[in-house]
């Protein structure tokens, strides 16, 4: 094998390495893209967890307001019901 020959074969040695190269620095920035956007993706996950967290924490928190409400208007209701029924019975109702 002359020795140009052989300086092409060692060209093309290069060159296919070099392919190979830019091809896994490619892929490696193909994949840090990926993970950054899966980064972004979880962090807004994490703040639409948190937002709803915060909702819902207030929701209960209303809910149980509600709930003490209602018990108080049911014992009034009661309440009232058994003042008219005296009523009514000292009357002759």
């Amino acid at each position: 094998m002359s020795q140009a020959s052989k300086l092409d074969a060692a060209f093309q040695r290069l060159s296919a390495s070099i392919g190979q190269l830019e091809a896994a620095v490619n892929r490696r920035i193909a994949s840090e893209k990926t993970v950054g956007a899966l980064q972004d993706e979880l962090q807004r996950l994490n703040e639409d967890r948190a937002r709803l967290a915060e909702t819902l924490d207030g929701a209960e928190s209303r809910s149980d307001r509600l709930e003490k409400a209602n018990k108080e208007v049911s014992r009034r209701l009661v309440s009232a019901m058994e003042s008219i029924r005296t009523v009514l019975e000292s009357h002759g109702g």
